[in-house]
């Protein structure tokens, strides 16, 4: 083993600074660049992946995060993406204890301290992938290649593309995994620091190794890839092989006992032995086998013949590869119509996978083959570190989910920041005498990545501010359309969200989310004939698509088709068994139909799969109290409420009913209840008062109809109930005290 200071670091263009100084600067640049993500709301994934996921509750069993994917799903669920990330998972749980609920601050504050801390100990790892790691005492605390490592640090510190993972919280996982990436590798390192011999190595640092490993993989499993970089520093520092003259030599017949050692052997085989137990672990774990994507998810995997499958991949990486050389068009998604497939060999864009090609070849043959060790030893690790973690991205092994992730490149960027840094240190000297203006133009390029990121991260922080900027970078994304749509109907701006969800179907007519989501606005809008006309189309391209039926059967029931409209309802459980707002809704449809003893056996479906139903057990309750059934809408609004103890509409319903009762002490208690909860609900107040009124108490009486009257005018009886308490009070008055 190796230990030398390249000799190129003499030429970056940064000051010589001591490692816990670089470390505390790399650190304050990752902090400077996301620090404004720090307030940001839950965007996008975060939706799914945290408020709605139900393994962050602590009344949720801590267990169920080692069944279930990370997104909540049960891993043995045909919907389920097979993502197993329990550890993740976890540190989100550990978030929702610590800020008693679902404050979105600690979640980023937590991310953004993850990034700054990956960021610093960079310096280490990139430190070691340039000048081997520290064989004597005197080394300890020395930094060897302080200003290359320092630079390509701070390159991977700034670069824009880490916005996703940094900003947006579901990226917890890809910086966890970095994390544990680093520590891993750090402790392989670790293993050689005892001698300069390649066959001398402490088993116990490499088992910790071996042990960080699938510590990585349980927060993403791209974690995985840390054994094929542990590899390629064993061969090319542990061992200091020349692969080029190694395979030319086994090629040849000629033998190379020297090269190739005992210690090496081993340590690969334990590696590889390593990687394939946690695959086969992994793929236990996801159960029910791979996930299944479709063509809207990954088109280029659905594409018609192999040779345009490949074409099409390599278009991808040319765009990854942009991505990381110019970080400016960046996307919260890239899929539905954002990057169309090429379809034959005539496309201009073959251009670009040809041209990364050339690159990438020419690259290898200078990491291979160049007569510079130094050189060689650099390249070839900026190449490991671009590839190999990538791979799990690539579509090679697996079909993967997605076209383009801006989040999988997290790890792949210190490989171009390692690359970038070398070219950066051999530019300044080979043109020694304009170092100067290079130097200006890193620290140049050093602001703008840093101006990039604090502007990314601001656009992150809201739903509406990411998905507006994504309009100019993928104008064809249906994705994209659609989110715009669905954030301007949450904030009540219904006409511009019916413009682009339109737009969403027509750039995607199969889009079943955008026409469902359409349905319902034109369902509230009263439009029923339209809602109807697209919510069936929406399950006749997918027949197993519930919410949809679901809505198809409010909307008959709103044209009183009420056959169809109870087929839907069913057709929807049928496809989710677990669906109590459509067995609520189903409820309605019979209430309506008086089928009465239905309605109740629905509702009650509803509150066995979701206790805490309001509207269910509210209608139940209601239910009873109109049929003559006053006894059991007792019991079962007494039986609500301790479930929902705050519940005001069920104290409301049950007051009703203990009144009618004559039971008027209890059902008062329960009437003044719901109004401290909700004082200005007029038909409470109303209804107190025909209750004061039956019960002769007529001052209590004139008061809350007044109260009434005053919140709601017009509110049904109420006033011919207070003239009819005014003519009383008129015609025996009574006596002065």
């Amino acid at each position: 083993m190796v230990l030398c200071e390249p000799h190129w670091d003499n030429h970056v263009p940064l000051p010589k600074l001591r490692p816990l100084q670089s470390r505390l600067l790399v650190a304050l640049v990752g902090l400077i660049c996301f620090i404004n993500s720090y307030d940001g709301d839950f965007v996008f994934d975060d939706s799914e992946a945290i408020i709605n996921n139900k393994d962050l509750n602590p009344a949720t069993p801590l267990s169920s995060i080692w069944k279930n994917d990370f997104w909540g799903s049960h891993l043995s669920s045909n919907s389920s993406h097979k993502s197993y990330r329990p550890l993740t998972v976890l540190t989100f749980r550990l978030n929702y204890l610590l800020a008693g609920g679902l404050h979105p601050a600690g979640f980023h504050v937590l991310n953004i301290g993850l990034h700054c801390i990956i960021s610093a100990l960079m310096v280490d790892v990139l430190e070691i992938l340039l000048a081997g790691p520290a064989c004597d005492g005197r080394a300890k605390g020395l930094a060897r290649a302080p200003r290359a490592s320092l630079l390509a640090a701070l390159f991977f510190a700034a670069h824009p593309v880490h916005t996703e993972s940094v900003a947006g919280i579901v990226g917890r996982a890809d910086l966890l995994c970095a994390l544990f990436f680093q520590l891993s590798f750090l402790t392989y390192c670790r293993a050689f620091q005892g001698g300069d011999r390649s066959d001398r190595f402490s088993v116990s640092w490499i088992a910790v190794s071996l042990l960080l490993c699938p510590v990585a993989m349980l927060c993403k499993e791209q974690g995985i890839t840390v054994l094929g970089v542990s590899a390629a520093f064993d061969i090319l520092i542990v061992c200091n092989l020349n692969v080029y003259e190694l395979t030319r030599n086994l090629l040849f017949g000629r033998k190379s006992p020297d090269q190739v050692r005992k210690g090496l052997l081993a340590r690969l085989a334990l590696l590889l032995v390593s990687g394939s137990l946690l695959l086969y672990v992994r793929w236990r774990i996801m159960g029910t086998g791979p996930p299944a994507f479709t063509d809207v998810d990954n088109p280029a995997s659905f594409a018609e013949t192999i040779f345009l499958r490949i074409v099409n991949y390599n278009y991808y990486y040319s765009l990854n590869a942009w991505l990381l050389l110019c970080p400016w068009w960046l996307c919260f998604d890239w899929s539905m119509g954002c990057v169309p497939l090429i379809k034959s060999a005539g496309d201009w864009r073959v251009v670009w996978p040809l041209l990364l090609w050339a690159c990438f070849i020419g690259l290898i043959r200078q990491a291979l083959c160049s007569p510079d060790s130094t050189k060689r030893r650099t390249l070839a690790f900026g190449v490991v570190l671009l590839v190999v973690p990538f791979l799990p991205a690539s579509n090679l092994f697996f079909r993967v989910g997605f076209v383009i992730a801006e989040r999988v490149l997290y790890l792949s960027t210190a490989g171009y920041c390692l690359i970038l840094a070398y070219a950066v240190a051999h530019c300044c000297c080979r043109w020694r005498r304009h170092k100067t203006l290079l130097r200006a133009a890193t620290l140049a390029l050093l602001a703008m990545n840093v101006a990039r990121c604090a502007l990314r991260s601001q656009q992150w922080r809201s739903e509406q501010s990411l998905f507006a900027s994504a309009l100019s970078v993928c104008p064809l994304n249906a994705k994209v359309h659609y989110n715009v749509g669905k954030n301007l109907a949450d904030r009540g701006s219904q006409d511009a969200a019916i413009q682009y969800y339109r737009e969403a179907v027509r750039l995607h007519p199969k889009y079943v989310h955008a026409m469902n989501n359409l349905g319902n606005i034109l369902k509230e809008r009263n439009e029923l004939q339209k809602a109807e006309e697209l919510l069936s189309t929406a399950v006749h391209i997918q027949p197993d698509f519930a919410a949809a039926w679901m809505n198809l059967g409010i909307v008959q029931n709103s044209l009183k088709k009420f056959d169809e409209a109870e087929q839907s309802y069913w057709n929807a459980i049928k496809f989710r068994k677990k669906y109590p707002d459509c067995y609520y809704n189903l409820g309605r449809l019979y209430a309506d139909l008086n089928r009465h003893v239905d309605a109740l056996n629905a509702w009650r479906n509803a509150t066995m799969l979701k206790p805490d139903h309001s509207l269910a057990w509210n209608n139940m309750v209601i239910l009873l109290d109109n049929t003559g059934n006053l006894a059991q809408a007792e019991l079962m609004g007494k039986e609500a409420l301790k479930i929902l103890p705050k519940d005001h509409t069920i104290m409301f319903s049950l007051a009703n009913v203990l009144g009618k009762q004559e039971k008027y002490k209890e059902s008062e208690g329960f009437f003044l209840n719901a109004l401290k909860i909700n004082p200005n609900a007029a038909s409470c107040h109303g209804n107190l008062a025909v209750l004061y009124h039956r019960w002769g108490k007529l001052d209590l009486a004139k008061k809350h109809y007044e109260l009434s009257l005053k919140l709601d005018p017009n509110a049904p009886g109420t006033k011919e109930n207070y003239n009819m308490l005014k003519r009383k009070l008129e015609q025996h008055p009574r006596p002065a005290t």
